[in-house]
């Protein structure tokens, strides 16, 4: 797979998150859920200051890299974090170097597929903050979705 090599800076980003694993037999169905919820009961339009048009699906607080638990948070970003409701949670998107890799197609397919193919790739992962950013548009059979995978320097 093609990515190439980019530096961003901090991001802040609003969203719900749950806990989750790559073992759990749940993990498809929780994080279905976080984006069931994100747009099926509002919360997307309910964050104030969005950065874009672009939601997001942050993976986070690894332990022992992708092969123990970790967050994830459906979001999106923000210019500033304001007073959350109880149910919101705002992440920090660390600065740093990603791999960046364009995905086209279906949304959940071509991501699933995408995963699959990473975890087969030498990559020096750093797993501190890894995300699929979601472009505008909201066409789940025709999607762009941009992954960055933290990598160390």
């Amino acid at each position: 797979m093609n990515y190439e090599v980019v530096e961003l800076k901090e991001k802040k980003v609003v969203g719900l998150t749950a806990r989750t694993s790559n073992q759990d037999e749940n993990m498809t169905k929780t994080i279905g859920g976080l984006w069931q919820k994100f747009y099926g009961e509002g919360v997307y339009e309910s964050i104030p200051d969005k950065n874009n048009d672009c939601s997001i699906g942050l993976y986070s607080n690894y332990n022992n890299g992708a092969s123990d638990a970790y967050d994830v948070t459906v979001c999106c970003e923000v210019s500033e974090i304001k007073e959350l409701t109880t149910d919101l949670d705002a992440k920090t998107i660390d600065a740093g170097k990603y791999a960046r890799f364009v995905v086209r197609g279906h949304a959940q397919t071509a991501v699933a597929d995408f995963w699959t193919k990473l975890w087969g790739m030498d990559l020096d992962r750093k797993f501190s903050c890894d995300f699929e950013e979601y472009q505008g548009g909201g066409d789940m059979e025709n999607s762009e979705i941009h992954v960055y995978i933290s990598i160390n320097e």
